[in-house]
C-alpha cells in the first residue's frame, strides 16, 4: 500500500515518469552498496536487537513522511531523502531477518517458515496495491501514509515480546579475537568461495536477478503495445503473476521441500524457458497461462535457495552469506532495470525479455552440469542436523 501510495504521491508532485524511476532507484541502490555491512553486522550484534533497531527507525521514516504530507509541505527532495533513508535501513534489515528465521524456527522447520514467509509476502504483493488504490479513492493519500506508519507499532511490539530463550540458535560462545568490520566482510566471502553450495547458488541467483526478474519493468509495454489489452489487462497479467507466486510459495510451505540443488536448478531452468515463451506469445490467455507459471517458477527456485544457503551455512556466518544474498538479489535490481528498460527502449519488449532470459538459462544449465560438488555439500548439512 505504501508503494502504490508513494508512486501516486510522486506522480502528483511532478507528472514524472522519471522522477518515478529515480524513486525506486534511491531505494534500491543502499542494498547494492551496503548489503555485506548489513550481513557483517547481523553476525556481531543479535538480530533481534538489530531488527528492532531498523523497524522503530522505518517507524520514523514512515510517521515524517505522513507529518510532510499532512502538513501540505511535501516536496520531492523530501522523497528522494527518505527513500534513500529507507534503502540504507533494508540494507540492514533484509540480511538480518533473512538470517533470524532460522533463529525463531530451527533448521527442521526451515523450509517451511520460509515458504511460508514468501505466502505472506506474495499476498501482500496481490491484495495491497488494491487496497492502496481504494484507500487513496476514498480518503485520499494522508490516512494511507499514517496507516502505514500505525503498522510499525505492533511489528515492534511483537519482536520485543519474542523470547530470546526460545530461540534455535546454535550459536555457542566462541573465543575468538574481534576483527574489524572489512575483515569479517572478507571472512564471509571466503567462505562463499570456499564452499561450492553456497558458491553455485550465489551465482545462479546473481545472474538470474540481475539478467531474468526484471520483466515487470516491460510488463505494461506488453499488456498494452504487444497484447493490445490496455490497462486492465496489465492489472490482470500482474495479479496473475501473483497469484501464481503465492501458489508456489503455500506449496512449498504444505510439503515442507528440502534443500536440493538438483529443483532449484530445474526450477530455474523452467523459470527461463517460461519466460522466453510469454516473450514469444502475441495471444492475452496464453500470456495470462505463462505469467502464472513464470511466478510459480520464480518462487520456487528463489525459496529453495534462500533454504539452502541457510542449511549450509554455519549460524556464524549466516548473515555475512544473507548479505551477499540480498546483494545479488535485491541489490542487483537498478542494474537489471536499466538493463531491461534500455533493450526495450531500443529494440521492444519482447527482445528485452529474450535477451535477459538467456544468460539466465545459461547460468540455470551451468549450475546443473556443475552441481556435483554442491550437491554433497547439502547432503552433509543435512546429515548433520
Amino acid at each position: 500500500m505504501q508503494t502504490t501510495g508513494q508512486a501516486w504521491l510522486v506522480l502528483q508532485l511532478t507528472k514524472s515518469a522519471w522522477a518515478l524511476g529515480v524513486v525506486g532507484a534511491l531505494q534500491f541502490l543502499p542494498v547494492m552498496i551496503f548489503a555485506l555491512f548489513g550481513g557483517a553486522l547481523a553476525d556481531r550484534v543479535p538480530k533481534r536487537r538489530v531488527i528492532l533497531f531498523t523497524q522503530s527507525f522505518s517507524l520514523v521514516q514512515a510517521a515524517a513522511l505522513w507529518l510532510l504530507i499532512a502538513t501540505g509541505t511535501v516536496q520531492l527532495w523530501h522523497i528522494f531523502v527518505l527513500a534513500i533513508l529507507l534503502g540504507l535501513t533494508s540494507a540492514i534489515d533484509m540480511p538480518t531477518r533473512q538470517a533470524f528465521v532460522a533463529e525463531m524456527t530451527g533448521r527442521e522447520d526451515l523450509p517451511n517458515a520460509i515458504a511460508l514467509n514468501s505466502s505472506v509476502f506474495n499476498m501482500a504483493r496481490i491484495v495491497g496495491p488494491g487496497l492502496g488504490g481504494l484507500l487513496i479513492a476514498w480518503l485520499g493519500i494522508t490516512p494511507l501514509f499514517l496507516l502505514n506508519a500505525l503498522s510499525f507499532i505492533p511489528v515492534i511490539i511483537g519482536l520485543a515480546m519474542i523470547d530470546v530463550t526460545q530461540l534455535h540458535t546454535q550459536l555457542k560462545q566462541r573465543v575468538e579475537k574481534q576483527v574489524g568490520t572489512f575483515r569479517s566482510i572478507r571472512d564471509g566471502l571466503s567462505y562463499i568461495k570456499m564452499t561450492p553450495a553456497v558458491f553455485l547458488v550465489i551465482v545462479v541467483i546473481g545472474i538470474v536477478s540481475l539478467f531474468g526478474i526484471n520483466f515487470n519493468v516491460v510488463l505494461p509495454l506488453f499488456a498494452t503495445t504487444i497484447l493490445n489489452a490496455g490497462p486492465a489487462g496489465f492489472g490482470f497479467l500482474s495479479s496473475t503473476f501473483g497469484i501464481g507466486s503465492l501458489l508456489a510459495a503455500l506449496w512449498l510451505a504444505w510439503s515442507n521441500q528440502r534443500p536440493s540443488i538438483r529443483t532449484m536448478l530445474l526450477a530455474s531452468i523452467l523459470f527461463c524457458l517460461l519466460e522466453a515463451l510469454f516473450a514469444l506469445s502475441h495471444w492475452y490467455e496464453l500470456s495470462l497461462l505463462l505469467i502464472a507459471f513464470v511466478g510459480f517458477a520464480q518462487i520456487t527456485f528463489t525459496a529453495i535457495a534462500n533454504t539452502t544457503l541457510q542449511t549450509v551455512t554455519p549460524d556464524h556466518l549466516r548473515g555475512r552469506v544473507m548479505g551477499v544474498y540480498m546483494l545479488v538479489f535485491n541489490g542487483s535490481i537498478p542494474l537489471g532495470n536499466l538493463f531491461t528498460g534500455g533493450l526495450a527502449h531500443l529494440f521492444g519488449a519482447p527482445i528485452a525479455l529474450l535477451a535477459g532470459a538467456a544468460p539466465s538459462l545459461i547460468a540455470a544449465i551451468a549450475g546443473w552440469i556443475f552441481r556435483s560438488s554442491a550437491e554433497k555439500d547439502v547432503a552433509k548439512s543435512l546429515k548433520e542436523e
